[in-house]
């Protein structure tokens, strides 16, 4: 979930960045967002699971994480070959491999 928040927290509402980022990267428990926001535990655990689904359902359309994944394990790989010494056509099928991404 924090990969997710860190990719698709621009297309939050301001409320919905702050809840998720004090419960999940200040590790604030729901009633402690309660509290500071003067509302009812089950409202912020409504508005984080509703949140979540939100940036659960952009990955899925956007697929940004996914790509970012790929693209690491690609330049590893390319790095990889790349220190073995590959052939041109090794490193070529690397990196078109990565260009098809964007």
């Amino acid at each position: 979930m924090n990969y997710l928040f860190d990719f698709y927290q621009s297309l939050l509402t301001p409320k919905q960045r702050k809840y998720m980022s004090l419960y999940y990267l200040d590790d604030f428990s729901l009633g402690e967002i309660a509290e500071e926001f003067e509302v009812s535990r089950q409202a912020v655990y409504d508005n984080i699971k509703r949140t979540e689904a939100m940036l659960e359902e952009y990955e899925q359309k956007l697929q940004l994480l996914d790509k970012f994944e790929l693209r690491l394990g690609l330049l590893s790989k390319l790095r990889a070959v790349a220190e073995s010494n590959a052939t041109p056509e090794e490193m070529k099928v690397l990196i078109d491999s990565l260009e098809k991404l964007d």
